[in-house]
């Protein structure tokens, strides 16, 4: 039986060694972090830097979060490509590598329409029997999934089975637009890497999915929202939005730039390694301010936030 996706599902980062291979032991290190500071769970997704990886490699990453997490929460994995049976076989072997779900985007250089977009995840949620979670992320990458495709395919499969994590803009509204297109029964999942977490959470959000960089300040902003402290919440969320603030300013480049730069500087990971090209550089003055709001949420994390 699968394990049941929610709460706060850390999106994991791909360390990589100076040959350019997947970093297991750095890997380890970082799941083992992340199930300390309270995540529920954990999988991967765009800030992967699944779009570089080669397809023996996004095999390869799952497998190795799998035996990572050694059982102690559920493990998901991007199937999302450009071509419906090239998303198929991801999410085949996913499953069989042991992950309880598997989490894709539509194509991101095609526009199909809304029959092509439904039959697309209709072809994944068949192949596989774990859930699938539907991920619009069109925030930063691809198109938007238009609403009556969400409501398609839930119909059909039903809400233990087909998950949703929605991120076009504006993601509040389209967050409720789906809540309230499907009487509630939707089970969503926010993207936000922290900076709509509350807003989100009051709109009913099953969970958030951000990175690993700023895990420790999501916990906390997630325990304290289900405990009813939003003091306590709002001082941890506004040093992790301003952080993602400046992470925003060069869109998906900018995630990874920065939440590698966190990872070296907690002690998870030996490099910053992106894999090239990249778009965007993280210069010393945005460095020095991450440094400054860093601070504030490792302040506001010990003084009981």
């Amino acid at each position: 039986m699968p394990k049941r996706l929610e709460g706060v599902l850390a999106i994991a980062h791909t360390p990589f060694s100076d040959d350019d291979r997947i970093d297991a032991v750095a890997l380890t290190r970082a799941v083992d972090w992340s199930f300390a500071v309270g995540a529920n769970g954990l999988g991967t997704g765009m800030v992967s830097e699944t779009l570089k990886l080669t397809a023996d490699e996004r095999v390869e990453l799952p497998r190795l979060l799998v035996e990572a997490a050694r059982g102690r929460g559920p493990v998901f994995a991007a199937a999302g490509a450009e071509g419906t049976r090239q998303a198929v076989g991801f999410a085949v072997a996913a499953e069989s590598v042991g992950c309880d779900a598997v989490m894709a985007v539509p194509p991101l250089t095609a526009r199909p329409g809304i029959e092509q977009t439904t039959d697309y995840f209709r072809a994944i949620a068949d192949a596989v029997s774990i859930p699938v979670v539907v991920q619009d992320a069109s925030g930063y990458v691809g198109q938007a999934i238009p609403l009556s495709v969400y409501v398609k395919l839930l119909d059909r499969y039903g809400p233990d089975k087909i998950l949703f994590k929605p991120e076009a803009a504006p993601n509040g509204p389209n967050i409720s637009a789906l809540r309230d297109a499907t009487g509630g029964a939707a089970r969503i999942f926010e993207g936000s890497g922290g900076v709509f977490l509350i807003d989100s959470f009051r709109r009913g959000v099953a969970g958030t999915m951000p990175g690993m960089d700023l895990l420790d300040g999501n916990v906390a902003v997630w325990r304290a929202l289900k405990r009813g402290d939003e003091d306590a919440a709002y001082r941890a969320y506004f040093p992790v939005s301003a952080i993602v603030s400046l992470q925003l300013q060069a869109g998906l480049d900018g995630f990874l730039a920065v939440e590698k730069y966190l990872m070296v500087k907690r002690g998870l990971f030996p490099s910053a390694r992106r894999r090239g090209p990249c778009g965007w550089e993280l210069d010393p003055e945005t460095a020095a301010e991450v440094d400054r709001l860093f601070d504030r949420l490792q302040h506001a994390l010990r003084t009981g936030a």
